[in-house]
């Protein structure tokens, strides 16, 4: 039986109201609740879909820059997506990783060291259809929207 949270976010995390309302407030209150729960609870625990906290170097500031994203694991990597929400320009965090790849992800309460690689060519492909958007339905459309290529980043721990 589908989890019914689960489901209304997944038909909600496909309209671009929703993107362009929660975009705003949805990093800061997960950042906030993954802060304070040590990386255990977030606004999407309960629907089946994980996340993590990933903390970059600013390629600008060189600080410590935390984000919350969903991920999946494959082949013992964190996988996540540089869709920010269907906008035009990367994130942030992304342009961080291309600049300086070694990172840190919060997980349930452990932080571990990673190294940040593009996922290209087939392998792009092949978590894209098989994994991402089966994690977030909304990948393919924030894909639409964005017009650009989203980077796939495999977190590799270190």
């Amino acid at each position: 039986m589908t989890n019914p949270w689960s489901a209304l976010i997944t038909r909600l995390g496909r309209r671009r109201w929703f993107a362009t309302a929660f975009q705003p407030v949805a990093p800061h209150v997960d950042r906030f609740l993954g802060r304070v729960t040590g990386g255990r609870v977030f606004m999407l625990t309960g629907t089946g879909r994980p996340t993590l906290l990933l903390t970059t170097t600013g390629r600008k500031s060189g600080q410590p820059r935390t984000v919350p994203l969903l991920y999946a694991e494959r082949g013992g990597a964190f996988v996540v997506v540089g869709s920010n929400w269907g906008r035009q320009q990367h994130p942030a965090w992304a342009l961080n990783l291309l600049a300086e790849p070694e990172a840190t992800v919060t997980l349930r309460g452990k932080a571990r060291p990673v190294r940040a690689r593009v996922l290209k060519g087939d392998e792009r492909e092949a978590v894209w259809t098989t994994v991402l958007t089966k994690l977030w339905p909304g990948y393919d459309d924030y894909a639409e929207r964005s017009g650009r290529d989203i980077n796939v980043f495999a977190l590799e721990p270190m």
